[in-house]
């Protein structure tokens, strides 16, 4: 039989406590101070081609005044655009034509969504979709085709017409639209 010291029973569950309390914060920190009650806020969506390092929980701005934030990104198995759900705070109504960006702040801040509403006296309904939307431009993508569809040699800068490769060298005729894809017979 052994003989349990009260130290260590106090030890076991002050460390007990201390886990409990640190769950208890991470479930509160996880729901963004939201307790699931809802009723503040309307979803709305929005398709786009590209979104970009865009992420759940990415604010939602106007003017760049924060007035909502992205809750899910899914993908449409059809047209395979991704579809961004937008909650935006009831106390904004968004006109029927606005429009919506993915952004980015400054050059390699967070993305998040912009909306521009239209001019059309009816708005937006909780479920409806933003038809008008930009995609988001990948910097890095358009850095890469800077560096490597030949836009220094443009410039002119000594390189000569011969050292000078058009962008679309090694590229099929067909698929710059000047010639008809080969078929099977012309294979042969």
């Amino acid at each position: 039989m052994s003989i349990r010291s009260p130290r260590i029973e106090f030890a076991v569950g002050a460390f007990l406590l201390l886990a409990l309390a640190s769950l208890l914060v991470l479930a509160i920190a996880s729901t963004n101070g939201k307790f699931g009650f809802g009723g503040d806020s309307y979803n709305i969506t929005a398709k786009f081609t590209t979104i970009g390092p865009l992420r759940p929980n990415a604010p939602v701005k106007i003017g760049g005044v924060t007035v909502g934030q992205v809750t899910d990104i899914s993908l449409d198995p059809v047209k395979y655009q991704s579809v961004v759900t937008l909650a935006i705070n009831k106390r904004y109504t968004l006109s029927a034509d606005t429009s919506a960006g993915i952004l980015t702040s400054g050059l390699l801040g967070e993305s998040y969504v912009g909306l521009s509403p239209g001019g059309d006296p009816e708005n937006l309904k909780p479920g409806d979709q933003i038809f008008l939307t930009q995609p988001a431009v990948d910097l890095i993508q358009l850095v890469g085709k800077y560096m490597f569809s030949g836009g220094g040699a443009q410039g002119g800068n000594g390189g000569g017409a011969a050292a000078a490769k058009p962008a679309d060298a090694g590229v099929p005729d067909y698929l710059q639209g000047e010639q008809a894809a080969p078929s099977d017979e012309t294979k042969k």
